[in-house]
């Protein structure tokens, strides 16, 4: 489990590329303490380190998350907002991600206002329904709020901290975004629906 607050832009190195998978070598300030078989969050998608050393950790991605997240965009020397797993004994300053990437949405509009940034992604209609005005949601990871909801486009307000400490700063008008809605969402219809 994540909370959606990124902890480091992180640089990717040395990219593998076999029939199956891919493996990526990422730079952290964190390395030192991840452990072989620890969760991270990367853009959102949750992970299991492969191999550590005091620069780098190893991550594999498997085609099947590949084919449903950004991770193949990825180049050697961009950056990734990475989380480590939350502990049962810190605070939730974000929302309870689980790093399960539902879709990969595009950006149709990137907007500064003052100092507000609007960014307008589209969305898959199956996934409106888990979508709600001050509800939360996560793009690549990023624990945000939504703003707005018309048709089947979202708007999420960013502030400039949320902004400049993540890759949104880098991203703009065509680029993907990973997606995982608001779990909790899930349970309710779950649950009105009889099957929980």
């Amino acid at each position: 489990m994540f909370t959606g607050i990124i902890e480091e832009l992180a640089k990717v190195g040395d990219i593998r590329e076999s029939k199956d998978y891919m493996e990526f070598d990422i730079a952290s300030q964190f390395s030192q303490k991840i452990k072989k078989g620890d969760s991270i969050s990367i853009n959102g998608v949750c992970l299991t380190a492969t191999a550590t050393n005091e620069e780098y950790f190893t991550v594999n991605v498997v085609s099947e998350t590949l084919n449903k997240s950004n991770l193949r965009d990825i180049q050697t020397n961009s950056y990734v907002n990475l989380e480590r797993a939350m502990k049962i004994s810190s605070r939730l300053d974000g929302h309870i991600v689980q790093g399960h990437v539902e879709s990969i949405s595009t950006i149709i509009k990137k907007e500064t206002i003052s100092e507000q940034t609007n960014l307008v992604i589209d969305i898959d209609e199956h996934l409106l329904k888990y979508c709600i005005y001050k509800g939360s949601i996560a793009l690549d990871g990023i624990s945000l709020t939504i703003a707005k909801i018309k048709g089947n486009s979202i708007t999420i307000a960013i502030i400039p901290h949320t902004l400049e400490n993540t890759t949104l700063k880098d991203k703009g008008v065509g680029d993907r975004l990973n997606i995982e809605t608001d779990m909790f969402a899930k349970y309710v219809e779950k649950s009105v629906a009889g099957k929980i």
